[in-house]
């Protein structure tokens, strides 16, 4: 019993004291639709070459109708669940990281676990845009730890296209749509280095919207402040990766993937070259065919290098997400 104000409160220890927490599956879903640099020009006034000097994108995947929110989560889920070799019903929380779910009722996370067949995991949506699914895996990582939860579900996913305008010269080129999904259960060795994350509020008004949905007349869309987000990721969170690496005690020449968040190619290479990594370690430049998919980034990156052989099971690798708040959260992981 603890004592605390004079009440007593019964503390649940956990129900084993050596217990790590680890990733064990992860699985991804890109849309059908392929959009060049070509086709967006068709109602962007820009060039490819131009496009593609700015960001290092030649192609993104957008959304169908059909392909919504939920049915992209589930399927990068199933994928993620398969690989872990664990059943929906074993799944004790459901967590996702998105900024474009347009209907806030019921939320999207139980959505998801009611079409997994998650019937008795806990839901919670997060939203912290392309820093979301960093924040969420610590959040799952640090449960698990903690013996509240045995296995959760972690998803970043995104549908840019619903609140990007076409026409907007300094984003429309930029976002995509997508979802990434990975399975955090125990392990008898540690699989997480500690979270670095912080919110920069000074920076809040870099990345918003027009207006509010409830105001009426033109539908809000997403503006950024490119040059603005572009200074502040290269001074503030270039450092912090390195801080990452630092508390998870792995040497930069010694990582085995980077998997930043996929905003802009140069600033990936930029990064990169920063962190001092050794000539063997993965950089993740999945932005060029799938551009910025918010915060379902991460976690398409990271089965994009998975599944391309580049990066091998008990390989490090460091994840970090940055974006819209001004916020970032990353950490170092061992590979399923």
């Amino acid at each position: 019993m603890t004592k605390a104000t004079g009440i007593e409160i019964s503390a649940v220890p956990h129900a084993d004291a050596n217990v790590y927490s680890r990733i064990l599956g992860v699985g991804s879903y890109r849309p059908r639709t392929v959009v060049d640099n070509s086709e967006l020009c068709r109602t962007l006034d820009s060039t490819p070459e131009w496009i593609e000097t700015r960001s290092g994108i030649r192609e993104r995947r957008f959304a169908a109708p059909d392909e919504s929110l939920e049915s992209m989560a589930v399927a990068a889920s199933g994928k993620a669940l398969a690989q872990a070799g664990v059943g929906p019903e074993d799944l004790d929380f459901v967590l996702i990281a998105t900024m474009t779910d347009l209907f806030h009722a019921p939320p999207l996370s139980a959505r998801i676990a009611r079409s997994l067949g998650a019937r008795r995991a806990a839901a919670l949506d997060v939203s912290a845009a392309c820093s979301g699914f960093c924040h969420a895996l610590a959040v799952a990582s640090d449960m698990v730890r903690a013996g509240s939860a045995r296995h959760v579900l972690v998803i970043g996913a995104d549908r840019m296209t619903d609140i990007v305008q076409r026409t907007d010269r300094g984003s429309a080129f930029l976002f995509a749509d997508g979802a990434g999904a990975v399975v955090v259960g125990p392990s008898d060795v540690p699989g997480f280095g500690p979270v670095v994350r912080r919110t920069d509020s000074a920076y809040v008004d870099s990345v918003w919207m027009t207006s509010a949905w409830s105001e009426g007349g033109e539908r809000p869309w997403l503006r950024i402040d490119g040059r603005r987000i572009f200074r502040w990721a290269m001074d503030e969170v270039a450092p912090a990766a390195a801080e990452m690496l630092r508390v998870a005690g792995v040497a930069p020449d010694r990582l085995g993937a980077f998997v930043p968040h996929q905003a802009n190619l140069r600033m990936i290479g930029l990064m990169a070259d920063r962190l001092g990594l050794g000539p063997g370690t993965v950089v993740a430049r999945d932005v060029i065919r799938t551009g910025n998919t918010s915060a379902a980034s991460v976690p398409l990156a990271l089965d994009s290098v998975l599944a391309e052989g580049r990066a091998h099971r008990g390989d490090t690798a460091l994840l970090i997400g940055f974006g819209a708040g001004l916020s970032f959260a990353g950490q170092v992981v061992v590979l399923p």
